[in-house]
């Protein structure tokens, strides 16, 4: 950083000491020569680093390193030494360990602020120093068996209740989609559910395997809707007791069956293999085995579709939401995705985009989460609906920003002619 950028910051930060002096004694600014210490030094590097986003910093003792340049979207308050020192030390990690702590408050709009410094960062690893000292621990924590299901128990078995006050009625926890972006949020699931049974082509009588069935909305919809037989994968109890329940209600469990087991013990043959919003959770490590699975369990006439959140390249998660969110989580990007289809001869059909269709779906559910988030705190603590207030807004501008994708990959076995000669089938309900 040049000597007279420092110099501006601190020239600016003395300032609004001079300033705030004033108004609170109603006396001329005085002359005073501020010391601006190593750990504001490396604050105001650390903002350079970020491209100088607009926001003013505004510390324990009053002082403010303030925007360069730009009105503050925001203002950052840092409460004390210790929550400094760890934002300086990992920005990724520390702010949402501070945040949640109330160590750290946003003043202004949290989504607005998030993606500011999130167009800011690098678009590759080089430069992302918390996460090149990371990567190499993450890579080593496989998702075995028994590390999986303590992972999906941690974020999918919090309780039923708390995911209804924020998701739609039929309990989607994945991206939606918006062929009109004015469209509620139950209309673009339920069109999300359609537009995958389209994407897979379904005819009555066929057979589907799911692997990560959630809470059994779309295993429900291509039998109800589609006529299939369906045979559905998942770890997590809380889920899988209400998919069973809700099946059973509607008359549809002799259709469907919910098997509370890992993808890696599925058999069977099949006519079509899906899969939403699981594979962000299996790791890298184990995509041939998921693709091994896939060969075995696929008819010769089969095909299949993989919808998963991912990147424009290779990276770990970010370490606070890893830490305290999504623990052995991995959004993969599509080289990565090749793993599972090309040692196994599949053939990709089509890849689709719906970035921007998940930062739709995100604003919903803020929204919907926001207009719940005493009774969040009520049902839990107030650190944890704080860790998920930062989460939902963090995750939105990461998707309006293209730091996070949404990938729907479309496969068959490799020769297959039986194949859409254009996309008109994706678009015709």
């Amino acid at each position: 950083m040049s000597q007279e950028r420092t110099q501006a910051y601190a020239a600016k930060a003395a300032g609004a000491g001079a300033d705030r002096q004033t108004r609170e004694s109603g006396s001329r600014p005085a002359l005073i020569s501020k010391v601006f210490s190593a750990e504001k030094l490396l604050l105001v590097r650390m903002m350079e680093s970020l491209g100088n986003p607009p926001l003013d910093l505004v510390l324990w003792d009053g002082q403010e390193i303030a925007s360069l340049g730009k009105p503050a979207l925001a203002r950052v308050l840092i409460r004390d030494r210790g929550a400094l020192l760890k934002l300086i030390a990992n920005p990724e990690l520390g702010f949402g360990e501070m945040y949640t702590a109330e160590r750290i408050e946003v003043q202004g709009n949290l989504v607005d602020c998030l993606e500011t410094i999130y167009r800011a960062l690098p678009r590759t690893e080089q430069g992302r120093i918390g996460q090149k000292l990371l990567a190499p621990f993450n890579a080593s924590l496989r998702n075995t068996l028994p590390r999986a299901r303590r992972n999906i128990h941690h974020h999918y078995d919090i309780g039923n209740d708390f995911y209804r006050l924020w998701l739609d009625r039929d309990m989607v926890y994945t991206c939606a989609y918006f062929p009109d972006p004015a469209m509620g949020l139950e209309q673009a699931q339920a069109a999300k559910l359609d537009y995958v049974c389209r994407k897979l082509r379904l005819a009555p009588g066929e057979t589907v395997i799911e692997t990560g069935c959630g809470w059994g909305a779309l295993a429900l919809h291509m039998a109800r809707h589609y006529g299939a037989t369906v045979k559905a994968y998942n770890i997590s109890k809380e889920q899988i007791a209400y998919a069973r329940e809700r099946a059973r209600a509607e008359g549809l469990d002799a259709q469907v069956q919910f098997i509370e087991d890992d993808y890696r013990n599925a058999d069977g043959e099949f006519d079509a293999f899906v899969s939403v919003g699981m594979l962000e959770h299996v790791g890298v490590d184990q995509y041939q085995i998921l693709g091994a699975l896939i060969d075995r369990c696929l008819k010769h006439t089969g095909r299949g579709l993989i919808h998963s959140i991912g990147r424009d390249h290779p990276s770990p998660i970010t370490p606070w939401i890893e830490r305290n969110i999504f623990p052995g989580a991995c959004p993969p990007s599509l080289s990565q995705m090749m793993q599972i289809f090309e040692p196994f001869g599949f053939s990709v059909l089509d890849v689709e985009n719906l970035r921007l269709h998940y930062a739709k779906t995100l604003e919903h559910w803020l929204a919907r989460y926001e207009a719940n988030a005493e009774r969040v705190a009520q049902m839990f603590d107030p650190g944890f609906a704080r860790a998920w207030r930062l989460y939902l807004p963090g995750s939105l501008p990461a998707f309006r920003s293209g730091d996070m994708q949404l990938f729907q990959v479309s496969f068959t076995r490799s020769g297959q002619n039986r194949i859409p000669w254009t996309r008109q089938y994706l678009y015709s309900s």
